[in-house]
């Protein structure tokens, strides 16, 4: 009882009670019977209880673990280096020479602050969007699995590197915009990833002109709904092994591969694409690209075709035997500037239900009407 009237008292009291407390047995009783919340506020800031107790506070209780981030500035100090917009500050300790700041009072001489997020914080949503004035990004501690949200989390950012050695994404649902406009990012590490529960990949790593290799052997994207934009802008990708991707999914792939100039070959022979709706330019400027394997393409469910193939400049041939074109109604600009194009055969196209066919060989200088095998409803 007496046990109990002292828990009682501390909880509605604060934590300093329980350092008067001499017995260690009465003292550990006490953290043992609270609640996982009220426990690891007892003793999270308090070194003398962890002492007493033998408790080491990154191993406690993972799921409520402190989140560490190391960030470097750049040159430009202007601007926001992170977001609390829909947070609470109390839940963010930010650290620079050792006294905790609060926002807008870094020092333009500090070059390394250290930010420290409390468990109260379940979503990394737009937490880094837009901030320009940082370097470089490294995140010391991450043992918290209740992030469930990383859209747009570092949108925007012109970081020159990003350590994600120890990220942890175990249940996020959302990594749409999670790269996006990072375009002085050169590599990023995404061997940790833990991408089973995703299934918003959309505009992800768009915009990052400078990324030259991405490693996604480890992406699981049997959850995976929209993968529309996903690469877009990534002007210096030589190539990218999607051979492990699920796509059985994703109902979206337009403007997946767009503006990917530097790609010379996609071998997508493993997309299961039954779902997908959309597949408007898809590939579109993709100026080196001279193959795709798309063999096993399902695209019996796809309505806009539009623009898909444009302006893929180094294109000489294309094997499409296995496209359903059912319910497709738009193939407006479909092989549009495919100059080097030499031979289509679309005989198993059904275009009955095209609305808008509009421009759909312009530009395909070699491509003339004794090379295009159709059929006559075409």
């Amino acid at each position: 009882m007496v046990i109990y009237l002292i828990y009682y008292l501390i909880i509605k009291m604060s934590a300093q009670p329980l350092l008067k407390i001499k017995s260690k047995i009465i003292l550990n009783k006490i953290i043992s019977n609270s609640s996982k919340i009220i426990k690891f506020n007892l003793i999270k800031y308090n070194k003398k209880i962890q002492k007493r107790l033998n408790v080491n506070i990154n191993d406690y209780e993972e799921e409520f673990s402190p989140i560490e981030i190391k960030i470097i500035f750049s040159g430009n100090k202007h601007g926001q280096f992170i977001n609390f917009d829909k947070m609470n500050e109390k839940y963010f300790h930010i650290y620079a020479d050792n006294k905790e700041y609060k926002k807008n009072e870094i020092d333009n001489e500090i070059k390394e602050v250290k930010i420290t997020i409390d468990y109260q914080i379940k979503s990394f949503s737009k937490l880094f969007l837009d901030c320009t004035c940082i370097e470089s990004i490294t995140f010391n501690k991450f043992n918290r699995t209740n992030i469930i949200d990383m859209k747009q989390m570092f949108d925007g950012c012109l970081l020159k590197e990003l350590n994600l050695s120890n990220f942890n994404t175990k249940n996020v649902i959302d990594m749409s915009y999670m790269f996006n406009g990072c375009k002085s990012l050169r590599k990023i590490n995404l061997s940790k990833f833990n991408t089973d529960n995703v299934t918003d990949m959309s505009y992800m790593f768009s915009g990052c002109r400078l990324l030259k290799e991405i490693n996604l052997s480890n992406f699981n994207t049997k959850n995976v709904m929209d993968m529309s934009y996903m690469f877009s802008g990534c002007r210096l990708l030589k190539e990218i092994n999607l051979s492990n991707f699920n796509t059985k999914n994703v109902k979206n792939m337009s403007f997946m591969f767009i503006c990917c100039e530097s790609l010379k070959e996609l071998d997508l022979s493993n997309f299961k694409t039954n779902y997908v709706k959309n597949m408007s330019k898809m590939f579109s400027c993709c100026l080196l690209l001279k193959k795709i394997n798309t063999i096993n393409f399902n695209t019996e469910n796809v309505t806009d075709m539009s623009g898909m193939f444009s302006c893929c400049q180094s294109l000489k041939e294309l094997v499409l035997s296995s496209f359903n074109t059912n319910n497709v109604v738009n193939m407006n600009h479909m092989f549009g500037h495919c100059i080097k194009l030499k031979k289509l055969n679309l005989k198993n196209f059904n275009v009955s239900k095209v609305i808008n066919s509009y421009n759909m060989f312009v530009g395909c200088r070699q491509l003339t009407e004794e090379n295009i095998i159709l059929e006559n409803n075409m």
